[in-house]
């Protein structure tokens, strides 16, 4: 469950802490008081899209921290899975959102990405938002209820079932992009023999435009290398000023002597290899720097070379590897087309392979489904029929499409008649905006008895709710919240009247700034605030009367419903 949230800096708040409790904590406050901007600091800090104006105005960085407790198998493992430390069940998600843009997210004092933040808190908490019941409108939505609740049964299915419409889809393209008339083929197979002929017949090798590279160097600055070879030549070897000439007069000079001294003998031997190796490198010199008497042609032609190489290069990849895989594919492509025929059947049975594998899946994902529609509808109906749908019908209506699809062939789509007599019609079109929102808390109270999520928020389920109704909603949200921990944030004295932990957020300026708090409520001050929402502009001694026996009511129906004080699963 979320034990805390700390916010600094976010929008208008300055600084806040809550705790929350188990079971159902309600959030009030006046309009505008930043009930919303709470809830859109939870989003944040768990991955959402931050937008340039949430930072508050004159500080340098917006922070949203929240610590949730979970001893859930999944969510250990997942992070175990993620090398994320966990202490005493303890997860603690950061985001620290700075001025540039950038943010910092965290999860145990360890940096990590959005997308790893949204993987961890999609199995902590779940949150429906003022007007997700709207997608309630677009029955592709539709299919996706029924595969959350049908996720123990299908999800390794829909695994398979996406990689092998990939491969199928791959199939289904190069089919597509094959199946040419005979005029055509004639053509690529032209072109291709053309291409072939150029790679082939430019004779390329590995590496090759690396060694031209370094020889084109050299040659055009051959005129450079020959006037310094020249020059170290003169000092070395030629002329009567030369090092040659000076290193030999020195052995003639020790050789005069080197009988009579055997440390003068030992100088001889040195000087007498400085000889050899400066005449070796006199003699080397020489022949190198015959090279450079015509470079010229030769330096043509590593010019052409390079050119004939670069041209490829321009049609056929940046690199000879690049060259060398193309020329092999052209290989494998003109043998397709030599063997057109025998190709496009060998592809036709490949798809008819793949297509008759994706339908056994899509069959068994269909199967599946409906008969999980049948259970999610059946309880679908006793949830609608607890929020006030007296005479409800909900059923799910599956038609086949005519093609494949990642998620399958299903066509399918929620069918209500809220009325006697009246004939199931489709759900965009028959529900109102307040039977949206009831519609959307019944799906989110049925499936969260497959969810492992302890902590649901719901931002305004109330919409369009009001009198018997809201009293209906109240009272759902209170069974949800036997096993799950609730955050709601309400306008409706029915709904705060049931809460088990009651906080009021409250806008607070001092003439030159704003800010948002939020803070618990005491019993006392629970039914004050009911009163306040209740009464409005003037609160009386019969509102407040109103008020004390709405709380009462609430605490006898939880008592009726057997309510657990403590036990909730997260």
């Amino acid at each position: 469950m979320l034990l805390s949230l700390h916010v600094k800096n976010f929008a208008i708040i300055d600084e806040i802490e809550v705790y929350f409790k188990d079971h159902l904590n309600i959030l009030t406050g006046e309009t505008g008081a930043g009930k919303s901007i709470i809830i859109g600091s939870i989003n944040v800090a768990l991955g959402g899209k931050v937008s340039k104006d949430i930072i508050r105005q004159n500080t340098d960085y917006a922070l949203v921290e929240l610590v949730f407790q979970s001893n859930q198998k999944q969510v250990m493992d997942k992070l175990r899975e993620l090398d994320l430390p966990c202490e005493d069940d303890m997860i603690l998600i950061s985001r620290k959102i700075m001025t540039n843009g950038r943010s910092i997210c965290k999860i145990n004092g360890e940096n990590v990405t959005t997308a790893i933040i949204k993987e961890i808190s999609s199995l902590l908490l779940d949150i429906h938002g003022q007007h997700e019941h709207q997608s309630l409108l677009y029955k592709q939505k539709h299919l996706e209820f029924v595969d959350h609740f049908a996720k123990d049964e299908i999800s390794d299915l829909k695994a398979s079932l996406h990689q092998e419409y990939n491969t199928y889809s791959k199939l289904k393209e190069e089919y597509d992009a094959s199946n040419i008339d005979e005029d055509k083929r004639l053509r690529e197979l032209s072109f291709i023999e053309y291409e072939l002929n150029e790679i082939i017949a430019a004779n390329l090798k590995l590496h090759e435009d690396e060694e031209l590279q370094t020889e084109y160097k050299r040659l055009s600055n051959a005129s450079a290398i020959a006037d310094g070879l020249s020059g170290a030549y003169h000092y070395t070897g030629e002329g009567t000023e030369s090092a040659a000439d000076a290193v030999s007069r020195a052995v003639r000079q020790l050789t005069k002597i080197a009988e009579y001294d055997n440390k003068v003998s030992s100088y001889l031997n040195q000087i007498t290899e400085i000889e050899s190796l400066l005449n070796d490198f006199n003699r080397d010199v020489s022949d190198y720097m015959t090279d450079f008497e015509d470079y010229k042609d030769e330096l043509e032609g590593v010019e052409k070379r390079l050119d004939l190489i670069n041209h490829l290069k321009s049609k056929y990849g940046i690199t000879l590897t690049d060259i060398f895989t193309y020329l092999e594919n052209l290989k494998i492509k003109k043998q397709k087309y030599l063997d057109y025929d025998e190709y496009m059947n060998g592809l036709k049975q490949k798809l008819l392979v793949k297509e008759n594998e994706i339908n056994n899946l899509c069959s068994a994902i269909s199967e599946i489904r409906k008969r999980k529609a049948i259970e999610l509808t059946i309880k679908m109906k006793q949830a609608l029929v607890d929020l006030n749908f007296l005479d409800v019908k909900f059923e799910m209506e599956f038609n086949r499409l005519g093609h494949f699809t990642m998620n399958g062939f299903d066509d399918a789509e929620f069918m209500i008649s809220t009325n006697p007599g009246e004939p199931l019609k489709p759900l965009s079109k028959v529900a109102s905006g307040g039977e949206l929102s009831r519609i959307m808390l019944a799906l989110k109270s049925v499936l969260a008895e497959k969810d492992v999520v302890g902590t649901l928020i719901f931002d305004e389920i109330d919409v369009g709710v009001s009198g018997r109704t809201a009293q209906k909603v109240s009272e759902k949200l209170s069974v949800i919240a036997r096993n799950h921990q609730i955050l709601c944030i309400t306008h409706l004295p029915q709904i705060a009247a049931m809460s088990d932990q009651h906080y009021v957020i409250e806008k607070i300026t001092n003439g030159i700034t704003t800010t948002t708090s939020i803070r618990k409520l005491s019993e006392e001050a629970s039914v004050e605030e009911l009163a306040r929402i209740l009464g409005g502009a003037e609160i009386t001694e019969n509102v407040t009367n109103n008020a004390k026996e709405m709380k009462a009511l609430a605490k006898k129906i939880k008592i009726e419903n057997n309510k657990p004080l403590s036990g909730a699963i997260y």
